[in-house]
């Protein structure tokens, strides 16, 4: 056998054993590549679920604020209402009193007659304090706590609704723009992950990727803790 056979022999187990796999860097490179592909695989869903939360969150707004201004439309019709029942209230006393003043009995029965079935209690009730001989009594009674209007406690309880309302679509206006802020972090992560690739010095890669995973822990705890709509 020649020299030269011998020396490819022999080179043979040299070359098999220089093949001893990836290196540490390229194993670390191959594993930044897969955390990569799941960042944006996992950022993207969460984006888009981010984007439709903000959105269904906005829609719930828009109706808190339409039903609050509708509930404030119905209260002012019953202040309005009340306000109205109040004169007519004022205007039949004031008459009643002017006959009992000139001592015009038929004419007191009328306008009694015609007293509003809200008005009564208080009436009776101001009657029974005898404000003719007494300098305490009330002065009418419309200062007596028996005059209570139907349509001013509508009022009152339609305004408290409409507040309640209004508070709820502020709240939905506050977690739509959370969502809002939560996908602009989620990108980040597009961008962080986009641009780890380029760097050729290892450890920036690495710092880059620990970076845009932070961030993604941040946005995923985020949509599991805000509320869903």
């Amino acid at each position: 056998m020649s020299t030269h056979a011998v020396d490819r022999q022999e080179q043979v187990p040299g070359e098999g054993s220089e093949a001893t796999g990836p290196n540490r860097a390229e194993l670390i490179n191959r594993w930044i590549e897969i955390i990569s592909a799941i960042l944006l695989g996992l950022v993207t869903i969460a984006t888009a679920w981010s984007g439709y939360q903000s959105a269904r969150w906005g829609g719930v707004q828009s109706t808190k604020y339409s039903e609050a201004s509708a509930l404030r439309v119905e209260s002012t019709r019953a202040s309005t209402q009340a306000g109205q029942q109040t004169q007519i209230d004022v205007a039949l006393f004031s008459n009643w009193l002017n006959a009992y003043a000139d001592e015009n009995q038929p004419l007191e029965e009328f306008y009694r007659e015609r007293f509003r079935a809200e008005f009564v209690p208080a009436f009776e009730a101001w009657l029974a304090t005898t404000p003719a001989q007494n300098p305490e009594a009330p002065p009418s009674p419309f200062a007596m706590p028996e005059y209570q209007l139907a349509a001013t406690q509508q009022s009152q309880d339609l305004e408290q609704q409409a507040s309640a309302t209004f508070e709820e679509g502020k709240a939905a206006n506050q977690q739509s723009d959370d969502y809002i802020l939560n996908a602009v972090i989620l990108a980040s992560v597009l961008f962080l992950a986009g641009i780890a690739p380029r760097f050729d010095w290892l450890p920036v890669r690495v710092a880059v990727i620990v970076v845009a995973v932070v961030f993604l822990g941040l946005g995923l705890y985020n949509i599991i803790t805000y509320p869903i709509y």
